[in-house]
């Protein structure tokens, strides 16, 4: 894990990961205030900008975490929930690549496949923001459709890059979706809009083993075909 302030944004891409430990460090929120503002240049169709976007620190995100602890316990399979994160029924080479991740990374954790319960306890570290100082939720009109939730993706990208540039790591966090009413009654959105995601934000720690997680990438053959280019 690069700990540096990413140089360029080659650099920030490149250093960007799903940072899974953080430091026990503040973020100063004048950094937070900056990072979504640039942000705010993000592209959208028609200029329609469909992103809500809450920050939540301090005794307001120990509140939250507190909230979730029980919550969890109580409903481990989550709330009602409004979207999909994944379709129904993934097929290769997508599914693949879902389990690939996760087999890499519960290695790196050292919880075998077998002990169900020990990669339970890890998933739920999701709603505690795996210790980081800041969290960011996502929300979007519900009348709006797929090409401004895409709107929303370049968005939480733009943010991600512009943290790293800060020296600051993120994970992006679409499980929040699960618990769409306990986050509904804390953060008490407009009735019209509706959760997209969570992201966690603050200094990764470069000591825990989760964060040394390099994520396998397709080949560019396998994914991009060129005409009428050399």
């Amino acid at each position: 894990m690069k700990t540096d302030p990413a140089r360029s944004v080659s650099d920030a891409v490149a250093s960007r990961l799903s940072a899974r430990a953080y430091l026990d460090r503040p973020v100063d929120g004048a950094i937070i205030r900056r990072v979504l503002e640039k942000a705010a240049r993000a592209p959208s169709g028609g200029n329609l900008q469909p992103w809500h976007i809450y920050v939540v620190g301090g005794q307001e995100l120990d509140t939250l975490k507190a909230i979730m602890r029980d919550r969890v316990q109580e409903f481990p399979r989550g709330e009602d929930k409004e979207y999909d994160v994944y379709p129904p029924n993934l097929v290769s080479p997508y599914r693949d690549r879902r389990f690939q991740v996760g087999e890499d990374m519960y290695g790196l954790l050292g919880i075998p496949r077998e002990n169900k319960d020990a990669r339970r306890q890890w998933f739920a570290r999701n709603y505690q923001f795996f210790g980081a100082p800041v969290a960011l939720f996502c929300y979007v009109h519900r009348d709006m459709g797929p090409p401004q939730w895409s709107d929303l993706g370049m968005f939480l990208q733009t943010v991600m890059l512009l943290l790293r540039e800060e020296g600051l790591h993120s994970c992006a966090q679409e499980c929040w979706s699960m618990y769409p009413q306990t986050i509904g009654r804390f953060l008490e959105p407009p009735e019209e809009l509706m959760l997209f995601s969570g992201m966690s934000i603050g200094y990764g720690d470069p000591e825990h083993p989760v964060n040394q997680l390099v994520t396998r990438r397709a080949p560019l053959e396998e994914f991009v075909q060129f005409r009428g280019i050399e």
